[in-house]
């Protein structure tokens, strides 16, 4: 019977891991903190929001004396920290947002539970959850591994690289017991529509265009959302103390190929003629910055701790853009800013 605290949990990878928890889980107690900027939706919830295992708290992790306040009325025994600024684009327009929010949000969450657990560390942990982008870009070869140097082109990589350092610097210098994992892109329901798939989806469902940066040739690997929730569940549960643990779908695939992948799609799904919507397809100007290929090498995680994907791309794609389309409220909601009444609505 643990009681967990799981930040970001309103957000897309967040809710799906909030979700499987409290489920999956019924006798341990799932706390979602979530400031509820933009991209933190209550909705992605309803269907667990009245379980008796299942708290939601509206709140800052750079809001010390609250982050104090839960763990001495819960008492913790684990975090499990998703809240993060993550969209690239935003954080080259507004870095120090990002630096704020993942590394002095970071340090608020871990020297609280450092402070809380007195010491006292056993069955206790902080498991931090960060992304291939710290380790900057590959060329046409090579893989990602735990050991890879660090190398952030963005001031979004360089805040999570930051957060990384501190994560594992409270380990060596104080014994805090840490688990990291460092995913790499995800896809599937309830992503906010400023990411890749979900904007196309939604552009080609209303015939705009789909903006590419470049040529399309930057190559990402695609992961199911809800694999990497089963992952974060296996890693919290069976990590190793101070490990890191690499995510990934073994599943690379070119922008500009995903893209006429998913025009394929959305052209059968939607009855219109093969080929109507890849002449929506626009390219525009770069991303400064922008880091050509990530590729994951995962293996440590299935031979040590049994973790693997579930879907191919193409399946887990199709059930993407199923969701999409027929969760057309959910979409307008968020596209139009509605959802952000829901709290005021559920919780006031």
């Amino acid at each position: 019977m643990k009681k967990i605290l799981i930040t970001g949990g309103a957000g897309f990878i967040g809710s799906h891991v909030v979700r499987l928890f409290v489920n999956k889980y019924p006798d341990d107690t799932i706390v979602n903190l979530d400031k509820l900027t933009y991209a933190g939706n209550l909705q992605n919830l309803t269907d667990i929001e009245n379980k008796p295992n299942y708290t939601f708290v509206k709140g800052d992790i750079l809001d010390k004396d609250l982050i104090k306040s839960l763990f001495e009325k819960y008492n913790f025994d684990g975090v499990i920290h998703l809240a993060a600024e993550s969209h690239v684009d935003r954080s080259i327009t507004n870095p120090l947002e990002f630096a704020e929010t993942n590394i002095l949000g970071t340090m608020v969450l871990i020297n609280a539970a450092k402070n809380h657990w007195k010491n006292n560390f056993a069955q206790k942990l902080f498991y931090h959850i960060s992304t291939d982008e710290v380790y900057g870009s590959l060329g046409e070869e090579g893989i990602f591994t735990e050991t890879t140097p660090y190398s952030p082109h963005s001031p979004y990589s360089a805040s999570k690289a930051g957060s990384d350092h501190f994560v594992r610097a409270y380990h060596d210098t104080y014994g805090l017991p840490i688990v990291i994992s460092n995913c790499s892109n995800n896809y599937g329901a309830n992503q906010f529509p400023e990411k890749l798939i979900p904007l196309s989806i939604n552009n080609i469902k209303n015939q705009k265009n789909i903006p590419i940066y470049g040529k399309g040739e930057n190559i990402r690997d695609w992961l199911f959302v809800e694999d990497h929730a089963e992952a974060i569940d296996t890693i919290f549960h069976k990590g190793k103390n101070g490990e890191t643990y690499n995510i990934g779908g073994n599943n690379e695939w070119k922008n500009i190929d995903l893209i006429r992948l998913l025009c394929q799609i959305m052209d059968k799904k939607l009855g219109r003629e093969k080929g109507t919507s890849e002449k929506l397809i626009t390219f525009v100007k770069d991303r400064a910055g922008h880091d050509l290929r990530y590729a994951i090498d995962s293996s440590k995680l299935q031979k040590e701790l049994g973790w693997k994907p579930s879907l191919q791309f193409e399946e887990g794609l199709e059930k993407t853009v199923e969701w999409y389309l027929a969760s057309e409220a959910w979409l307008e909601n968020v596209v139009s800013g509605e959802y952000q009444k829901y709290y005021q609505k559920q919780y006031s």
